[in-house]
């Protein structure tokens, strides 16, 4: 994992000691990720102002811890984040600097989206070998965010919480989170057709970070181009996950837009696979605008290379 720079106390106070007073009464959210923030404002509307800590095109691992960040955090009324440790090498030590009671672990503004969700890929191996595995998150995938049962799951989580923050807005909350839903199920009407024709193709990703969206799609993964997460490539492990995609059969090749695509293109041409780089975030593209902007454009995408 990449080390951050902390920042010392006496810097951190003198961004702290000039932040105003709050000049109304919404909700002032922060969400480490493009799309949850995408989801609070969803369930929020009017009642929240939500700023993402990083953007939907950097690889959510590794985001340069910056002073704006912890004046962001000192300023919120609620923290969203992804969990699962996804965010371990940033986030925990800029939430400690933010000195904001109300976002720190247990409280009601500190909210881990993970807890909404079935989690996948728990591994089931004893702590002291989890190094020799690779970058293996400990308490399960982190990678969740993106099926719709997944982000409704979110969004029903966060109007809950909203309205312990804030109880006036309850019923909006609530309100907006069911007329999501059921813009979700008019979308999935939409999306049905090219969900139909992914099922049952294999799959082989750059990392293990679509576990869930194959589940969702019906997609079989077969192989990873990391040889354990987090570790790059070698020659030997790629040219037994080609050898292994030819006896297979697997035509699709998926990995998210922020990392390199060389080797993919390499692998694609050997075994001719369509390698897809698709976006994993709201904002990973300027028209990815929304949640449903991102479903769109990954469907479109593979349903392409069918």
């Amino acid at each position: 994992m990449k080390s951050i720079k902390l920042f010392s106390v006496a810097a951190v106070a003198a961004i702290l000691i000039g932040c105003p007073g709050r000049a109304d009464a919404k909700l002032r959210v922060v969400a480490s990720i493009e799309t949850l923030a995408d989801l609070a404002r969803e369930v929020g509307g009017p009642r929240v102002d939500v700023e993402p800590l990083s953007h939907g095109y950097q690889d959510p691992h590794f985001v340069q811890a910056k002073p704006s960040l912890v004046l962001a955090l000192n300023r919120a009324d609620a923290l969203i984040y992804v969990g699962l440790d996804l965010e371990v090498g940033w986030l925990p030590p800029l939430v400690q600097q933010s000195r904001n009671a109300k976002i720190q672990t247990g409280q009601p503004g500190n909210i881990d989206a993970s807890s909404a969700i079935g989690v996948r890929d728990i591994p089931n191996i004893p702590a002291d070998q989890l190094r020799a595995m690779g970058d293996v998150h400990p308490m399960g995938n982190p990678h969740y965010w993106i099926p719709p049962d997944n982000a409704l799951a979110i969004a029903h989580l966060l109007a809950k919480r909203f309205t312990a923050l804030d109880p006036a807005g309850g019923a909006e909350f609530e309100s907006r989170a069911r007329s999501f839903a059921d813009r979700l199920r008019k979308k999935g009407s939409e999306w049905a057709p090219s969900v139909a024709r992914l099922k049952g193709q294999k799959l082989v990703t750059y990392h293990k970070s679509w576990s869930y969206v194959a589940a969702w799609l019906g997609l079989n993964e077969i192989g990873y181009i990391e040889p354990k997460p987090g570790i790059p490539p070698t020659a030997n492990h790629t040219a037994q996950l080609i050898q292994l995609m030819k006896q297979q059969g697997a035509k699709l090749i998926v990995l998210e837009s922020f990392y390199p695509s060389a080797l993919a293109n390499i692998i694609g041409r050997e075994t001719g696979a369509r390698v897809v780089a698709l976006p994993s975030d709201v904002g990973a593209m300027s028209s990815i605008r929304t949640y449903t902007d991102l479903i769109d454009a990954i469907v479109t995408a593979l349903a392409a290379t069918k």
